[in-house]
């Protein structure tokens, strides 16, 4: 499995949320945007990431022995929204994530995901969102 991602995908600072993920081309609903490769975490391993940088940029999956992760590509860079524009579909048999487009973003506007995963769900996150 590769990296895959659509043309045109950048990084650039955001006003309140550090850096984003952005698109230099308008993205259609339904578009894939990126699959990214994961790299699994060990259970036991995880405490001590929490103490680290890394806190902020995995993600949780629903496996115990490997509950979280670290998304290669850009995958780890998206910020959070409650009403985001793209989704992410973990498929952690094959240690990848997906980040699909749900509705269009025009060029040059910030790609956002919900971090809870469930973007019906208005569940308490751990920091603050702007």
């Amino acid at each position: 499995m590769s990296l895959q991602q659509i043309p045109g995908l950048y990084v650039a600072e955001t006003e309140k949320k550090g850096r984003g993920m952005f698109c230099a081309n308008d993205i259609e609903a339904g578009a894939l945007i990126e699959i990214c490769p994961l790299i699994k975490i060990p259970s036991d391993q995880v405490p001590d990431l929490d103490k680290t940088v890394l806190y902020n940029y995995y993600f949780l999956l629903d496996k115990s022995e490997n509950p979280a992760c670290i998304a290669l590509g850009y995958g780890s860079i998206y910020n959070h929204s409650d009403q985001p524009n793209a989704e992410v579909l973990m498929d952690s048999d094959a240690s990848t994530m997906f980040v699909e487009c749900t509705k269009t973003i025009p060029s040059g506007s910030e790609i956002l995901i919900n971090y809870i995963g469930n973007i019906k769900d208005k569940e308490q996150l751990w920091f603050t969102p702007y």
